[in-house]
């Protein structure tokens, strides 16, 4: 299958090592995976603050650059979110028809990336090693927006070595929410203090999830209190083979 990476902007500026996992898991399952470089960020931000205008390129861009591919996989569930269920009302909203039938087309077709291996292809096992115990933040876009399920479960359930141990009170958000965490640095920072006990309670040596958004925000406050854990997306987990 011919596949096209959308990366997006976090990953791309800030976590490439995700991105080139994305590629390693697929090529692995014998895709072809190719890195369009006419895309952009999806609007997410600008869409989410109001300036809902300001994203209709963005969505018109998107759609240029991946219309051609069978599939276009995502490492966010953030960002897969917007494309999936905004575009469609982007498009209806600046009353462009021939976007409306473009993002149409493309938007099926766009999957978060544990969704497009255990549930398009079928795959659970890609063949990954990660000796370590680890456990599982359901970010909230992948939860409730996206509703990824638990594909990324089974596919961690899948990697030799790997032992998953239970979160508590895993649905609850990290704090971050794109912007939120900016506006409202007090209330994010309280929530964020409430996933770091949980995660410690855990016992796991990585914390993992679907977005790089939300890794950002728990990585780096478990960096500041040194607290020995690391943030790993899904997709450098299924990348590991020793």
């Amino acid at each position: 299958m011919r596949i096209g990476l959308f990366v997006t902007c976090l990953t791309d500026t800030l976590f490439p090592d995700t991105g080139r996992a994305v590629v390693t898991v697929l090529e692995r399952l014998g895709h072809q995976v190719d890195f369009p470089a006419g895309q952009t960020c999806c609007g997410q931000m600008h869409f989410n603050t109001g300036y809902r205008r300001e994203a209709v390129p963005m969505a018109r861009g998107f759609a240029a650059a991946f219309g051609g591919y069978e599939a276009v996989v995502t490492p966010s569930a953030s960002c897969a979110s917007m494309v999936r269920e905004y575009y469609p009302a982007l498009a209806a909203g600046a009353g462009d028809t021939g976007l409306a039938r473009a993002v149409a087309e493309v938007t099926p077709r766009t999957y978060e990336l544990s969704v497009f291996l255990a549930d398009v292809l079928g795959v659970t096992d890609v063949g990954a090693y990660f000796p370590h115990t680890v456990t599982y933040h359901p970010t909230c876009h992948g939860l409730r927006m996206l509703k990824v399920g638990d594909a990324p479960l089974r596919l961690l359930r899948a990697v030799r070595g790997l032992n998953l141990a239970d979160l508590p009170d895993a649905e609850a958000c990290c704090g971050f929410g794109g912007t939120f965490a900016v506006k409202n640095a007090d209330t994010s920072s309280a929530i964020l203090d409430d996933k770091l006990d949980a995660i410690v309670e855990s016992g796991a040596e990585v914390i993992t999830a679907v977005d790089m958004s939300c890794l950002l925000q728990i990585g780096g406050a478990l960096s500041r209190r040194g607290l020995g854990v690391e943030a790993r997306h899904l997709a450098e987990i299924l990348a590991e083979t020793a």
